[in-house]
């Protein structure tokens, strides 16, 4: 099999030519990725985190415990474990729950991410900072500061209940446009479903997707098909400014195909 760098590379260049991604499966196997996968996350302090099995964790992991991963994947005993809901407070005092997995299941999507990452990044728009490498609030804030000189006002919008009402055959439907590959996607329906466990009861996900993991709605995996459509802003009569009104869909593909009377950019 080709290096993780050499393949990651491949996907990138199959997404510039406007190429379909295919076999993404049968690279999943590849012990090199899970390598790379591995560097990325052992230093993180969520690396420690239990999922639902306090047997799998990060200890002990070694390269006999990636081909044990790879086998399961080549022939088809993987399976996603539910994952530990627990929940943080929020800024407004309410609390946000959070779904975390067990560290295999971390490991696998994180070489999913990875592979999604390579294909989708070369197309997002220049205006877009949210959850890409080397790109946050920051450079966001800086584009702002050097570009936005003439913009007045800023009208940020929210989608209320978006993780839990994610409809999970409308994203894979979405993630199927430009990846074709039968397995990956059911790889990932999977991973929609399996539920979480919480104070020892397990529930069922029939829409929704946790956040907590590697792949949510707001890291590479969901990221990829969303945006937000907008409207030309008109003339406030009071104030004499520009006004960017926002009407969010995020399942719409053509989502960067409005023009505006401001520079605007949301992801």
């Amino acid at each position: 099999m080709l290096t993780a760098q050499a393949y990651l590379e491949l996907v990138k260049n199959r997404s510039e030519r406007g190429l379909e991604l295919e076999r993404v499966y049968h690279n999943l196997k590849n012990p090199d990725l899970f390598l790379l996968a591995y560097g990325r996350l052992y230093a993180n302090k969520g690396a420690m985190t239990f999922g639902t099995e306090t047997k799998d964790s990060i200890d002990g992991m070694s390269m006999e415990s990636i081909e044990k991963i790879t086998q399961s994947l080549d022939n088809g005993t993987f399976r996603w474990k539910p994952a530990k809901r627990i929940y943080i407070p929020k800024a407004n005092g309410k609390l946000r729950p959070l779904g975390i997995p067990g560290w295999t299941d971390k490991l696998v999507q994180e070489v999913i991410r990875l592979i999604l990452e390579s294909y989708y990044e070369p197309r997002f728009r220049e205006s877009s900072h949210g959850f890409r490498p080397n790109r946050g609030c920051h450079t966001a804030l800086m584009k702002i500061k050097r570009e936005w000189t003439g913009t007045n006002w800023f009208i940020e919008g929210d989608i209320k209940g978006c993780f839990d009402h994610i409809d999970h055959d409308k994203l894979i439907d979405i993630v199927g446009r430009n990846c074709k590959d039968a397995k990956l996607l059911k790889l990932l329906r999977e991973m929609l479903k399996v539920g979480y466990m919480e104070d020892f009861k397990y529930t069922e996900t029939f829409s929704g997707t946790p956040q907590g993991g590697l792949i949510t709605i707001t890291t590479m995996l969901q990221k990829a098909p969303f945006g937000a459509k907008f409207k030309r802003g008109g003339r406030d009569p009071k104030d004499n400014v520009n006004v960017v009104l926002g009407n969010f869909n995020p399942l719409n593909k053509r989502a960067n195909e409005f023009t505006f009377g401001v520079p605007v950019g949301c992801r």
